[in-house]
């Protein structure tokens, strides 16, 4: 199985945010390609092993925002795959 990779990352110390690229199938039966947004914290454990978290503390909370923020930006500047799937719900009320 092939593990896929973000199109983008944003981080902010130990916090990130990863930018994924999905396929949605419409009520229609087409398929149209929608940007999401993961974020993330990662951190050694007591034995000194790299760990992953989807918690957050009050003074990661920012950090957080701030990667989000960046993940939703690229997500607006790639207008045209966020257009793709407006087209293609328009074309499903058509039909």
């Amino acid at each position: 199985m092939e593990q896929t990779q973000p199109i983008a990352k944003f981080a902010a110390g130990a916090v990130s945010a990863a930018l994924w690229e999905n396929e949605i199938t419409l009520n229609s039966g087409k398929t149209a390609k929608t940007l999401k947004a993961s974020v993330s914290r990662r951190y050694k454990d007591h034995n000194g092993n790299w760990k992953t978290t989807y918690t957050f503390s009050r003074n990661e909370i920012p950090l957080a925002i701030y990667c989000l923020q960046k993940a939703f930006e690229a997500i607006v500047e790639k207008s045209n795959t966020s257009h793709e799937i407006t087209q293609a719900i328009e074309e499903e009320k058509v039909m």
